[in-house]
Formats: C-alpha cells, sequence, structure tokens
C-alpha cells in the first residue's frame, strides 16, 4: 500500500506564489517518476511538471518560467513552487509518482485558487 499526502494549497491573489508539497509513503522500495497535474471542472487533466529520479524535468507549456519541481529522495518528497500565480492556474493540483516499477500512485488532491 502506497499513499501519496499532499499540503499547500489554499487561496492567494494572482500574482503571489504557493507551494506545493507531496509525501510518498508506505511499502516503498524504489521511486521514479514524481510528478503534479491539475483538473478544473469538466477538463481532463492536465499535466503541470515532471521530474526524473536523476533530476531531469519537463514543464507543461503554460507554467513554463513561473513553476519550478524539485524532490527531496531521502523525504520521498515532491516540491511545486508557483510563482506569478494567474486566475488560469485555478484547478486541483494532483501529486503523482511511478512506484517500485510497476505502480502509479496519485495523491487526493489539494485545491489552489488564485483571486484576480
Amino acid at each position: 500500500q502506497v499513499q501519496m499526502v499532499e499540503s499547500g494549497g489554499g487561496l492567494v491573489q494572482a500574482g503571489g506564489s504557493l507551494r506545493l508539497s507531496c509525501a510518498a509513503s508506505g511499502s516503498i522500495f524504489h521511486i521514479n517518476d514524481m510528478g503534479w497535474y491539475r483538473q478544473t471542472p469538466g477538463k481532463q487533466r492536465e499535466l503541470v511538471a515532471t521530474i526524473t529520479g536523476g533530476g531531469s524535468t519537463k514543464y507543461g507549456d503554460s507554467v513554463k518560467g513561473r513553476f519550478t519541481i524539485s524532490r527531496d529522495n531521502a523525504k520521498n518528497t515532491v516540491y511545486l513552487q508557483m510563482n506569478s500565480l494567474k486566475p488560469d492556474d485555478t484547478a486541483v493540483y494532483y501529486c503523482n509518482a511511478y512506484v517500485n516499477y510497476g505502480l502509479r500512485a496519485w495523491g487526493q488532491g489539494t485545491q489552489v485558487t488564485v483571486s484576480s
């Protein structure tokens, strides 16, 4: 059993910043890719950012230059630093990890709301 627990969401004004965290716990012996996705009502879940075990990163076009993904392998935790937030960034943010060479684990989601 693997759990992904997110924290750090909330309400922020446009132009502000938030930092999301997601810790993986349970029966884990290896984590490869970790990442963040987001979803708004009526739309498909979209990629925000991913990071490999070696630290290579990939970002969705809409967040490049504003968001930064990082991870702490010793803590099985992935972070998302979000700067220069826009109302269009409002969504439920989900963390994700590829665990133990065969399991794609998801968090429960954390709401981020950016007011104009």
